[in-house]
């Protein structure tokens, strides 16, 4: 008499289902399969949606970074002072004015404390923030909203900090943008190489030396205002006469000691001309016995600090530098066509027009003294 099949095919069934079970449990997404951990710039370690779809970027600068490599359509929500402000100074908000139409979500602004219950009105999934003196209120805002944030950073310095790149690569992470993040930071690091290569095999003999006047920080001043480490001239190889006279950062100069260092070419910053031209019409003579303004040789730069730094007008400027205190180094290179292909590469818009409207029309010469004196 034949064995019943049955039992075998029943044992066969069972361990059939059992591991389809298994295999089903094993692809299953499992918690993290959902969600993503970063280290933020202040070295927090963050865990966050791995498919985050809504964001919001708070604090100076933060926007700014956004718009060079994240979606601006995921943005759902800015502060009020994007809003007040408005498009002026900022190439960001002049590429998309839709911003400001999106709902406040905080005041902003320099010293402002952002506002969780605005942020938890539009929902993000992630907060970007350059709130990041204190990391207690970092962690505070993200215990208080429930909602991940991740502090960026732009460093110290105007163009070419370490922290910039690192800042665009965890956007780009973030927001499924990481080739996008990527090709910002190789054209940072093309534009830095290009002026080395250009300048960087001079002789000390051969260059002039060079002051910046008027430097904006935390406000606009006067000629006294300038900078020994002022990057934009570092990327150029030029001499800096302050960091020659061993002054290394950020100082309201006496203006017998600029007398005394007397340099050849001056770049006023465009944020502090109007204090520059009072003074000159109140004390001429200090100025006329400085050679750079005898002799033609002050030039107008635009100013880039408004709600931070705007990268892509400190790279123009470092370009615009280059020309001038280089001519012949960068007498292939038209300004305006370059810093179009500055803000096309970073913002998707040619600004220039508009940016030097705002700005005594931007790059040039400027006089003193003359009857007609641009600008």
């Amino acid at each position: 008499m034949k064995k019943s099949a049955l039992p075998f095919i029943s044992l066969m069934m069972a361990v059939m289902l059992l591991l389809a079970a298994c295999g089903q449990a094993s692809s299953t997404p499992s918690a993290t399969a959902t969600q993503m951990t970063v280290t933020d710039t202040v070295g927090r370690t963050v865990t966050l949606p791995a498919d985050a779809q809504k964001f919001i970027a708070i604090g100076s600068g933060a926007l700014r970074l956004y718009c060079y490599v994240g979606d601006v359509g995921k943005i759902v929500g800015v502060e009020q002072t994007e809003v007040t402000d408005g498009v002026t100074g900022r190439p960001y908000a002049m590429a998309n004015p839709e911003l400001l139409e999106l709902p406040i979500i905080g005041p902003g602004g320099p010293g402002a404390t952002p506002d969780a219950e605005k942020i938890l009105e539009v929902g993000p999934d992630v907060i970007f923030s350059l709130y990041n003196s204190d990391i207690s209120a970092v962690d505070e805002l993200e215990n208080k909203t429930h909602i991940p944030v991740v502090v960026l950073s732009y460093g110290n310095t105007e163009v070419f900090d370490p922290a910039v790149d690192q800042s665009l690569e965890l956007i780009g992470k973030i927001t499924g943008n990481e080739q996008r993040a990527a090709d910002v930071v190789q054209f940072f690091a093309a534009c830095q190489a290009d002026l080395a290569s250009r300048t960087g095999d001079i002789p000390l003999a051969d260059k002039p030396t060079v002051y910046l006047g008027a430097e904006s920080m935390r406000g606009t001043h006067g000629i006294e205002s300038t900078s020994g480490s002022y990057s934009l001239f570092t990327a150029n190889n030029v001499r800096n006469v302050v960091a020659e006279a061993g002054i290394g950062q950020y100082v309201m100069l006496d203006k017998e000691k600029l007398l005394d260092m007397d340099p050849d070419i001056i770049f006023l910053d465009g944020g502090g001309l109007a204090n520059v031209q009072e003074d000159y019409a109140a004390t001429p003579q200090f100025y006329q016995a400085l050679s750079a303004f005898k002799n033609g040789n002050v030039y107008l730069q635009l100013p880039y600090n408004y709600y931070y730094t705007n990268i892509d007008i400190a790279l123009c400027d470092a370009y615009y530098i280059g020309k001038i205190v280089y001519p012949d180094r960068f007498s292939d290179m038209d300004i305006v066509t370059k810093s179009n292909q500055i803000f096309k590469e970073l913002l998707g818009k040619e600004l220039y027009s508009e940016v030097a409207d705002e700005y005594y029309g931007g790059f040039q010469k400027l006089s003193f003294g003359q009857e007609g004196a641009a600008p």
